[in-house]
């Protein structure tokens, strides 16, 4: 059998593209089969790779890791005897869990999450998709754009008919900047993402028309009315690179309120 290595564990889990923590013991008081140093990583369906210590750590650590990657920061907790535990929070500001484990012993773990960048999908090949997109490198997003566009950058090509390929999530941002070249096919597929972010370079009112369109060919409407037209905060841009650079920070707004709002919910879960 071969041996285990939690560092290629790891390795194997980035190359994977999805999200993963890491969780490390920090430390550990009387008897506990948890050792300091010890790591694991925890996939996003909750499996443990590696060894923290018994079931009540593991529970602690699964629950700790979706938290963790739901607000995409790192926690410290606690895991300690019940008979210990008087606060859910310890006077140290760490959140601590009940074990009810046999060994009595007490362990503190970070638990980690990595999660790539979020994506910045492109619909469009004509100089604000060529712009936005050499912005989108720079922010340091997974930057996907229609193929065909030309940007000296290393980014990914799809079309419409590809787009379900890239595997787009919630967490990732979609414009549709294909300016008259078809739009309509653009949107629906840009729509039918699961991104929560969609927005048009396109005027209101044109926008309304294809979602209408859209909407009467069977579109739940309140998909379509989650469009986002006219793309980008309103900097009085006029040429191609200014009006993608309020495209890019309308979405660093929005990705950072969305980290902002993660953060408070999680709290209030804790």
């Amino acid at each position: 059998m071969a041996s285990f290595d939690i560092f290629d564990t790891i390795e194997q889990l980035r190359s994977t593209g999805e999200a993963f923590c890491v969780a490390t013991v920090l430390r550990t008081a009387d008897a506990t089969s948890a050792k300091a140093g010890g790591k694991a990583a925890i996939t996003k369906d909750g499996r443990i790779l590696g060894h923290l210590g018994g079931a009540c750590v593991q529970r602690a650590v699964q629950r700790s890791a979706q938290e963790a990657l739901a607000i995409g920061a790192p926690r410290m907790i606690r895991v300690k005897p019940s008979e210990k535990v008087v606060n859910m929070t310890d006077p140290d500001g760490v959140q601590t869990f009940k074990s009810g484990c046999p060994s009595g012993g007490t362990v503190d773990l970070l638990v980690e999450p990595y999660q790539h960048a979020p994506r910045l999908v492109i619909f469009g090949e004509l100089q604000i998709a060529i712009a936005l997109a050499a912005h989108g490198v720079l922010a340091g997003f997974r930057v996907c754009v229609t193929k065909g566009a030309e940007i000296d950058a290393d980014v990914r090509r799809f079309t419409p008919e590809t787009i379900a390929e890239i595997g787009i999530d919630m967490r990732d941002f979609v414009v549709v900047a294909s300016q008259g070249s078809g739009d309509a096919t653009a949107l629906k597929a840009a729509l039918e993402t699961d991104a929560m972010r969609v927005s048009m370079v396109a005027s209101r009112r044109k926008a309304d028309m294809l979602t209408d369109k859209l909407v009467a060919q069977g579109m739940d409407p309140a998909r379509a009315a989650q469009l986002k037209s006219p793309a980008g905060l309103d900097i009085q841009a006029i040429d191609p690179h200014e009006i993608a650079l309020s495209i890019m920070a309308e979405i660093v707004q929005w990705r950072n309120r969305d980290k902002t709002r993660e953060a408070s919910d999680d709290e209030k879960r804790a």
